[in-house]
């Protein structure tokens, strides 16, 4: 891992001992599967199967952090993907905000695929936007993309939700820009999801089937 990412998590674990001084707190797991690992509308698993778990703590105060893994299939060599990350959430009158740090980290792999980002969320009603700024690469001649998104969230009735979603990724001027879109219809703790890029080559949708709980 670069010093830069190190220093980064030094910080974050620094101001997770700070927070839980101060107010409740609560810790949450959650383990997951899929048909598809897709992110930002790309798989990362070559459309294949993936596992998932993670552990979430969070504060009273609005402090929380956490880490989450899963198998990946494009780095050098499989592995898996390990995320490290820590923010601050609340509300201001109907609009609730989510800023904070992540880490995407590739242990298995090359660190060269490692790098980190800052992110913002808005929510109001059932409408989201979020931005996500990279800040760290290990890899040679990275830049610093962002990645821009909107979705709608809403109940249809007791048993079923449906998603809308979109995403741009915007690379800095280094090439490879693209669009994603899709949807997602929730059961419980099933998911079913179509997601579609602009990608040249890459036309057909993606299907997806998804299980996930928390405890």
């Amino acid at each position: 891992m670069n010093t830069q990412l190190k220093t980064s998590l030094s910080l974050l674990a620094a101001g997770i001992l700070l927070a839980a001084s101060n107010g409740h707190a609560a810790v949450e797991a959650n383990i997951g599967a899929t048909s598809n690992y897709l992110w930002r509308g790309i798989s990362q698993t070559s459309d294949g199967a993936a596992v998932s778990g993670g552990l979430d703590w969070s504060s009273d105060s609005g402090f929380y952090a956490g880490t989450w893994t899963s198998n990946v299939s494009w780095t050098p060599v499989p592995g898996y993907e390990l995320d490290l990350y820590g923010g601050y959430g609340g509300s201001a009158g109907d609009i609730s905000y989510d800023v904070g740090y992540i880490a995407y980290l590739y242990p298995a792999g090359d660190h060269d695929s490692d790098f980190s980002e800052i992110y913002g969320n808005l929510g109001f009603a059932d409408f989201s936007v979020g931005v996500a700024y990279q800040i760290d690469a290990e890899a040679a001649g990275a830049t610093n993309p962002i990645y821009i998104s909107a979705g709608y969230d809403m109940a249809i009735d007791s048993d079923y939700g449906l998603g809308l979603y979109a995403g741009n990724y915007d690379f800095d001027g280094a090439g490879g820009d693209y669009t994603h879109f899709g949807a997602a219809v929730s059961k419980g703790d099933f998911t079913f999801a179509i997601d579609k890029t602009d990608v040249t080559g890459d036309d057909d949708p993606r299907i997806s089937v998804s299980w996930g709980t928390t405890f």
